[in-house]
């Protein structure tokens, strides 16, 4: 068997890159991870076992906002390593003026599972949670994966 050391990147197609670029700028560092390329085609954030890219989509898709519902991604979601550092998160996307969809709360998906929930400027939604000991790999009746997951 074959056991994958976590996620190595995750790369999203804005509509707005400059807007997008200074919102994970400011993000991003906060979350312990550094850009490590910025140019006209590309942002790069690596750190924290992951990295992030940006990039501006196609021409012909300019303006357009991001639908949580379409094929393809949902979320993404950072995780921390308590619920301070959630509450700072929290605190911080309120300095940033950012779209907050969910404040900084506990939620269903597993034992202590607590989180704060927000969009980019393109409306892709960004979550950075908490969920301490084994999450749902815990044997714990309050897990609900049929909840409404953001």
């Amino acid at each position: 068997m074959i056991t994958v050391n976590g996620m190595a990147h995750v790369i999203l197609t804005v509509s707005q890159f400059d807007k997008a670029k200074a919102f994970y700028a400011t993000l991003m560092p906060a979350l312990g991870m550094k850009c490590v390329f910025d140019g006209s085609e590309m942002c790069y954030f690596v750190g924290a076992r992951t990295a992030l890219g940006i990039q501006p989509c196609l021409a012909e898709h300019a303006g357009e906002r991001f639908v949580q519902g379409r094929v393809g991604l949902h979320h993404i979601c950072f995780r921390a390593r308590s619920r301070e550092d959630v509450d700072a998160v929290a605190a911080l996307l309120v300095e940033m003026d950012a779209h907050i969809v969910s404040p900084a709360k506990e939620g269903p998906w597993a034992p202590g599972y607590y989180y704060v929930l927000c969009e980019d400027p393109d409306g892709i939604r960004v979550e950075v949670n908490f969920v301490p000991g084994q999450g749902v790999l815990a044997k714990d009746e309050s897990f609900n994966p049929g909840g409404d997951y953001h």
